[in-house]
């Protein structure tokens, strides 16, 4: 099946029936049977554990699910129910119950989990070569690492085999791979997405990471898969900040760029800076020693001693289970003390504040994601000494409680794959992602727009959809209000509608769209909008206000309450 696995082309299909979930499934079975490239998975789902999935998508609308019938691939440190964990150590393995909740959460917006994938063991590299299911066959560069630990995740989705992945993202794992594989890796800000139902590697400082074909699909799932989770006590409540309308991104210096002897790297920087002018982007040199001097806490100092309290049992009872490189590293966390540990964490504190300062005025901080490639034969050669490497641009971020999103970037002469990071200040995770993506203009525009939610036909795929098409609307998410609301079901004036009304107690939370309109077509949306809709503030779910159609109370007497539904898609169903 030759089409594009990317969600927006799939949901066509979907919408208009040419292609149903069972069928695609059944070829990207086939396709992952006739690939050489054997090392991907350490689960693969059989089309009798995936029927489940596919039962319920079978009697569900595709209009009603933002990720209906989406494959998605997840690294083997993620819990699905069902299915072994292994964190690529089989004797390590444990088979959950329940899914990790941002994997359900997944499950429940219609996606399809394909399998659980290779990584380097207990998410201990950067390379995705340490592991004893074998190395992951990088399908753009053969003799080249595939990256980590996220490898499996990366690769299945650069050989079109799914069209999303989960990984993890410690020191790297979530953009390295993405560079070597042509793909976007978003690095979310720390507790955006839930690690409950995570092997740890440093729980204080692990993210659970988004392997994506594009920018859109990117924020989707983003969208889907964020959100505050009790049960995980780093866990924070999803926000979202914008970034400083500004011109201006920062580079490192030139004498604190590292290329490692890979002349064709340190060309393809070269080239994506020019290509970054292009787009409008100014560029401004900064000072990334507070960034490096971080970056050298994580492996130099005791935070992988945090490695080493989550497997230090496991690691005296079962030292043969390990990788060896693994074993090496993990060992090493017995060697610090408590007295390192608190050091370490006031120096990183001084630099969290030093580094403060570099961010005025810039939109955002971008460098290369890796300073070089290294071939298979290097990791045999030398297996320590090249993943450090592959750190250098990569170990601060989550000491530093930054955000960042890994974009291709090229390629080298010699047709390397080359990416570059954009970083920002935590929280700014979607409005990071728009500028990667639409450059200085994306800043800009976002004065000129306003943020509308919408409940009834003018959604995705609903009859009057297209007028919101034509003033230039441009859909961002699936939401939720927060549960302080009640909709009414309104017959007259046609078109039959959805009324939303405040209510003090007793409220529910209602489905939504958020979608962006010009404030220029502000005017012609109300002039379609009649009694009893005005325009008002409602608040989401997540604590945002964001404007919408509210109803006035007055057509609630006599008017039926249809707040059980969740939501006018609900209701359609149920009609």
């Amino acid at each position: 099946m030759n089409i594009s696995l990317d969600i927006q082309n799939l949901h066509k299909l979907y919408l208009s029936k040419e292609l149903k979930p069972r069928e695609l499934c059944e070829a990207l079975q086939n396709q992952a049977n006739a690939i050489d490239n054997p090392n991907i998975w350490i689960h693969r789902l059989s089309p009798e554990e995936l029927d489940p999935y596919l039962v319920r998508l079978e009697s569900a609308d595709p209009a009603s699910l933002p990720l209906y019938g989406i494959p998605f691939a997840i690294k083997d440190n993620i819990d699905l129910a069902g299915v072994p964990t292994t964190a690529a150590c089989a004797a390590y393995a444990y088979t959950p119950e329940k899914s990790s909740p941002v994997v359900e959460k997944l499950i429940q917006a219609g996606a399809i989990p394909i399998g659980k994938t290779n990584l380097d063991q207990f998410a201990t590299g950067l390379v995705g070569v340490r592991s004893p299911y074998g190395v992951p066959r990088n399908p753009l560069a053969p003799d080249r690492v595939p990256g980590g630990s996220s490898s499996g995740s990366a690769v299945a989705l650069s050989e079109s085999l799914v069209s999303f992945s989960l990984g993890t993202d410690t020191a790297g794992s979530g953009r390295v791979p993405a560079a070597f594989n042509k793909l976007w890796g978003v690095k979310p800000s720390k507790g955006r997405l839930s690690t409950s139902g995570v092997v740890p590697a440093c729980r204080t400082l692990d993210c659970v990471s988004i392997f994506a074909l594009n920018a859109a699909d990117s924020q989707a799932v983003l969208k889907v898969a964020e959100g505050f989770d009790s049960s995980d006590a780093y866990s924070l409540p999803t926000a979202d900040q914008s970034l400083p309308v500004s011109k201006k991104i920062g580079v490192p210096k030139p004498e604190q760029l590292m290329f490692f002897g890979d002349a064709g790297y340190e060309a393809a920087w070269s080239l994506a800076l020019l290509e970054l002018e292009s787009k409008g982007w100014e560029i401004e040199t900064i000072d990334f020693e507070p960034f490096l001097q971080a970056a050298r806490l994580l492996y130099e100092g005791p935070w992988v001693s945090e490695r080493t309290a989550v497997l230090q049992d496991f690691l005296a009872s079962n030292a043969d289970d390990f990788f060896p490189a693994t074993r090496t590293i993990i060992g090493g966390g017995l060697n610090n003390t408590a007295c390192d540990a608190f050091s370490a964490s006031y120096k990183l504190a001084a630099l969290r504040r030093e580094s403060e300062s570099v961010w005025q005025g810039l939109a955002a901080i971008v460098t290369p994601t890796a300073g070089g490639f290294p071939t298979l034969a290097d990791l045999a050669a030398d297996p320590i000494g090249p993943n450090s490497q592959l750190g250098y641009y990569t170990n601060f971020m989550n000491l530093l409680d930054l955000c960042a999103v890994a974009t291709p970037a090229g390629e080298t002469e010699s047709g390397l794959p080359f990416g570059i990071t954009w970083i920002a200040p935590r929280d700014t995770d979607k409005a990071l992602i728009e500028i990667a993506d639409k450059g200085p203009r994306a800043l800009e525009a976002d004065n000129d727009t306003l943020s509308i939610l919408l409940f009834g036909a003018h959604m995705q795929g609903l009859p009057l959809n297209a007028q919101i098409l034509e003033l230039g609307g441009k859909f961002v998410a699936q939401v939720d209000t927060a549960a302080q609301y009640k909709m009414i079901y309104l017959p007259e004036p046609a078109p039959h509608r959805p009324g939303i009304i405040r209510v003090g107690e007793g409220g529910s939370s209602i489905a939504a769209e958020e979608w962006r309109l010009p404030k220029a077509s502000l005017g012609a949306l109300l002039a379609s909008i009649q009694q009893p809709l005005g325009l008002g503030q409602i608040e989401l779910s997540d604590g945002r206000k964001v404007h919408g159609f509210l109803c006035e109370a007055a057509a609630a007497q006599s008017a039926q309450d249809i707040s059980a539904t969740g939501g006018w898609r609900g209701f359609l169903a149920q009609a």
